[in-house]
């Protein structure tokens, strides 16, 4: 964790000075386009995040490990807060490019969509409904949930009529994302196991009490 908290500040820092001094401002949008290279790498590990809840709820069904519950619960929390700034920088950089904060794109709709389920996942997982069977409940619901995130990533490839299928990057600006996707990997690697630490420690505390 101390390893991945280092090298996501350096490597975060040099994402930095490629976005503002490095990567060539877009002709047709401006400044504004910047806001995609964090946007894009906070949706990729936002569905990264949401896979890993997938594979961590099917290894608890298989298995019956309480490690396998809490990596699905410290992977839902970070997919959750990924996908909602995702959603909220997609706005502002909406909002000069659009005209609008939002529209019904299927983008945009299914992955309001995923945010609502995984967030109704994290208040089911945080509530004391389903006693003893809640972590099996949650494991169900954790490879249900997932059924969401192929439509999110092939929506805007087959049905979107607004919000772009792909983007034409010059090589600076390729770097730039490459540089911005290794930073955000590298935060999103450190939180998930600090979280997935903490959630285990908390359950061995509570065998204990």
């Amino acid at each position: 964790i101390r390893l991945c908290a280092l090298a996501a500040a350096a490597v975060s820092i040099l994402a930095q000075y490629a976005i503002w001094f490095y990567a060539p401002v877009e002709e047709t949008m401006g400044e504004v386009q910047k806001i995609f290279y964090t946007h894009m790498p906070m949706a990729w590990w936002s569905l990264v995040s949401f896979f890993v809840v997938f594979v961590a709820s099917i290894l608890y069904l298989a298995k019956r490990r309480d490690v396998y519950a809490r990596l699905a619960g410290a992977a839902a929390e970070l997919g959750v807060l990924l996908s909602g700034l995702a959603l909220a920088t997609g706005m502002c950089w909406a909002k000069p490019i659009w005209g609008v904060w939002w529209t019904w794109d299927p983008r945009l709709t299914t992955t309001l969509v995923m945010w609502f389920v995984y967030a109704a996942y994290l208040l089911l997982r945080a509530s004391d409904v389903g006693g003893q069977r809640k972590d099996t409940v949650l494991a169900v619901l954790g490879v249900v949930a997932f059924l969401d995130v192929p439509l999110v990533f092939i929506s805007a490839r087959k049905w979107s009529y607004i919000h772009p299928p792909s983007i034409s990057l010059e090589p600076e600006m390729k770097y730039t994302v490459i540089a911005c996707i290794a930073a955000f990997a590298l935060v999103w690697a450190g939180l998930t196991a600090f979280r997935w630490k903490l959630a285990c420690d908390g359950r061995r505390l509570d065998m204990l009490a």
